[in-house]
């Protein structure tokens, strides 16, 4: 069973999500925290019991601090944590500082059951594949992990460009050692250099990719790309 957090001010709305939860099977409910000084408190008493949260549906905007903050005070903790972020917000800024911090899921309220249901079934597939991959894995069952984990982009992709093509720079970019340029994966995947580009600052707009500075060949700068994992 996957052990959930629901982390929301709205009483009511919290209600709702706990609902919803209690539909879908494999996912057990923890509680509800309406803060995010509650929800720490919580989740570190359920680590010391040896009951530990598996998943947070974190509400960003809570009245103490933000969702994502608590999000980096675990992760700085080295408390092993997802998270759904659960908001009304609809910002860029807001869904690409979601993914930066690790966020599996993007919630925007108000919703209905069968989005809802969609999203976690998402990830209790991404944590059946993890479970069955811990002891040994493949290439596939890595790239396989990567592809169920990340949220799903491809509904949201920009005219021209293809989800089978985003896979492969994604999968590409996982794998690289070091931060990898336009160039670079264009030579790699048979593109042009646009058209990875395009690739490359979809995947930044979204915040699953980070974007460095360094020089190339004849000294002019360029971008190069690394995955925030």
């Amino acid at each position: 069973m996957i052990r959930v957090l629901v982390v929301d001010d709205e009483p009511v709305a919290a209600a709702a999500h706990a609902a919803y939860l209690a539909r879908l099977e494999g996912f057990e409910l923890v509680g509800i925290c309406l803060t995010a000084r509650e929800a720490h408190s919580q989740i570190l008493a359920a680590r010391n019991g040896g009951m530990p949260v598996d998943l947070l549906l974190l509400d960003i905007t809570l009245p103490d601090a933000s969702g994502l903050d608590l999000a980096r005070a675990l992760r700085a903790a080295k408390i092993d944590i997802d998270f759904i972020a659960v908001t009304a917000v609809r910002q860029t800024e807001a869904l690409q500082a979601a993914f930066g911090v690790g966020a599996v899921q993007y919630l925007i309220k108000p919703f209905g059951f069968a989005v809802f249901r969609e999203k976690l079934e998402h990830y209790r597939r991404y944590r059946s594949r993890l479970e069955s991959a811990a002891h040994s894995a493949t290439q596939q069952d890595v790239d396989e992990l990567f592809a169920a984990r990340r949220p799903n982009v491809t509904a949201q992709l920009p005219k021209g460009l293809s989800s089978v093509t985003l896979d492969a720079v994604s999968a590409h970019i996982r794998r690289a050692e070091a931060p990898l340029s336009a160039t670079e994966v264009a030579l790699k995947l048979a593109l042009s250099r646009v058209t990875a580009r395009r690739y490359l600052e979809h995947l930044a707009d979204l915040g699953m990719v980070s974007r460095t500075q360094r020089y190339g060949a004849p000294g002019r700068p360029e971008v190069a790309y690394s995955w925030r994992g």
